[in-house]
């Protein structure tokens, strides 16, 4: 069964509202929206989704009440003098546009240079779903994988690339499908070297290049 850690709610995001609305005026709160939509919040098919609606966002934002730090803190030493790059790719993740409300899904795909220490790989799939399951930019995204396997594993270096669709983008606005957003974050020795780079998007079957606008 996974754990979910749950954190006394800590300055940050969501915690930043002190009068946090009660279940009931959450899901009142979505009967005005239908009701706003033009629809009926109580005729037979609308009564309980203001209800399963609060379920939904309690899932798909469950990420405000979880440290990512924890779900690195257990590494392993003893790595037979393992000092290769690890790679751990297309780990999808479910996030949410924090200006529409719109679904961002996407992959996400890891690589650090240890340093003593490693981390199981489940823990880095997991630390893609805390910060996924906020309100999100994917840039802001990127960057806060990134600063967090920097700040807890403190390897030789962090590569962070997410490719994702955005909803906001393909069912309203400009109405464009089939167009993938790539963003990416290089730390340390994926940085300042750029063998070591080559390295992780050749193991993602991407190029430098691919990437140039980002100024990896």
């Amino acid at each position: 069964m996974n754990k979910v850690i749950k954190l006394n709610r800590r300055p940050g995001r969501r915690a930043a509202t002190t009068n946090r609305p009660t279940r009931t005026e959450a899901e009142d709160a979505v009967r005005t929206l239908i009701r706003w939509a033009g629809d009926d919040p109580d005729r037979e098919g609308l009564r309980a989704t203001p209800a399963r609606a609060v379920r939904a966002y309690e899932e798909w934002f469950a990420g405000y009440d979880e440290d990512p730090r924890e779900y690195l803190k257990r590494t392993f030493e003893e790595v037979a003098g393992y000092d290769e790059i690890v790679v751990l790719r297309d780990i999808r993740f479910e996030s949410y546009c924090e200006h529409h409300l719109a679904p961002i899904i996407g992959r996400a795909h890891i690589g650090y240079l240890p340093d003593t220490r490693v981390v199981g790989i489940s823990k880095l799939a997991r630390l893609v779903d805390v910060y996924a399951k906020r309100l999100q930019i994917q840039e802001r995204m990127t960057a806060e994988i990134a600063a967090c396997i920097e700040n807890v594993l403190k390897p030789q270096g962090v590569a962070v690339v997410l490719e994702a669709t955005h909803q906001c983008m393909t069912t309203r606005g400009v109405h464009k499908s089939g167009v993938t957003m790539v963003t990416s974050r290089m730390l340390g020795v994926f940085r300042s070297r750029p063998e070591t780079r080559n390295e992780f998007l050749s193991a993602l079957n991407l190029r430098s290049r691919d990437l140039d606008a980002g100024r990896i």
